[in-house]
This record gives structure tokens, sequence and C-alpha cells, in this order.
């Protein structure tokens, strides 16, 4: 069976930067559906469109093409009062601690530094302004249910119901917040194993891509 849109897709990945450098440990598995629903990156989609069942490539994106540029307007400074009294970096809110009512603040924040009497935040994607390769291998194509396309159709924000696209837009946020813990769990595992290593001698979808 071929790859085409409103067919469900599962690929082997794994990322790296343009120097071949690894970003995270080991391959990983993504179902998705191809179609444009934006759980993978339209250069991916594009890739992956017409092949079948063993199909290997990999795909390079710049910085526009998958996480967006680095901006600087998306790094916060907040009182450290606002904050639990157990902080630690790498730690995520949705929103900045203590701000006022207002739509440039939110988000998920990153906290990427702070001291007794300020936190430092970053609203920016770890991986943005990095130009990425996907290796990728798919490992099953399945044609998706009518219903599967209206919940994907949902999730992706296709109906204009206003409850709806609150709704989904929440969905959206927990599932970046369970990436976050995700990535932040495989940190300390990949510390827990650095340490372990020394001890005896020897160190970004699944989740989605977007």
């Amino acid at each position: 069976m071929q790859i085409n849109d409103d067919v469900w897709v599962t690929v082997r990945y794994r990322l790296f930067d343009v120097q071949g450098e690894p970003l995270e440990a080991g391959e990983r598995e993504l179902t998705f559906l191809q179609g444009g629903y934006g759980a993978v990156f339209p250069l991916i989609e594009e890739a992956l469109a017409g092949q079948t069942v063993g199909f290997r490539t990999t795909v390079h994106l710049e910085p526009e093409d998958g996480f967006g540029d680095y901006d600087a307007d998306l790094v916060r400074l907040a009182p450290r009062a606002d904050f639990p009294d157990e902080l630690e970096v790498g730690m995520t809110f949705e929103g900045v601690p203590g701000a006022r009512d207002d739509a440039e603040d939110d988000g998920l924040y990153t906290v990427t530094d702070f001291t007794d009497e300020a936190v430092v935040l970053d609203g920016n994607h770890p991986l943005a302004g990095m130009a990425l390769r996907f290796q990728l291998e798919v490992i099953d194509v399945r044609e998706a249910t009518q219903a599967e396309i209206e919940r994907e159709r949902e999730v992706a924000g296709g109906y204009d119901d206003p409850d709806l696209a609150e709704a989904l837009a929440e969905r959206r946020d927990a599932r970046r917040l369970e990436a976050h813990a995700d990535a932040a769990d495989e940190d300390d595992a990949d510390d827990d194993d650095a340490g372990d290593g020394a001890a005896s001698g020897g160190r970004g979808p699944g989740r989605r891509l977007h």
C-alpha cells in the first residue's frame, strides 16, 4: 500500500543536527495520519508521499521548515518569588508565572537560568533556530477509517466552533507539556546513564514531529 492522504503511516526515525550529531538517544517510532493534519512537518510528508513499507530517506530541514527561527523576544525575566520553592533548570510552565493576563505571555516556557531574585524563561522550542536531519524508515502503512479521519481533523482544528477550537487548543497544549516532560525525563535518564558509564569507565514522534 502506498502512502497517500488519509492513510496511517508508522515511521522509525532518528534526529540529528547538521553535523550528524544525534539529538535524541536511540530510535523512535511515530504513527501519524498523512495529509496535512499537523503531526509532522510538511517536508517529511512530501518525502514520504507515494512510498511504501521499507522506504528509507533522510530529510533536511532548515529552521523555517522545522521549529522556526530563534526569537529573542520570547525570553522573559520573572521574579523568583512567583515560582515554586523547588525550581530547576529545564522545568516548564504554561505561561509566565505572575504575569498579567497578556496574550504575549501565553505558551510554554522553559526555565533556562535563575538566581535568588529572578528566573529566566525561554518560550522558544528547544530546537528553534537549528537545521535538522530526520533519518526515516517506513515500517507500516494502513488505511484510516472515516471516524479516524474526522477525529484527526478535529485535533488539527479543522472546525470553526469556538468552543471546540478552545478545547482542541487545550488538548494541543497538553500534548506539548507531555512532550516536554518526556524530553526532560530522557535528559535525566541520559545523565544517569552518563554517571553510570563514568563509574565503570564508559552518553526532540512516539512524539509528534512538529
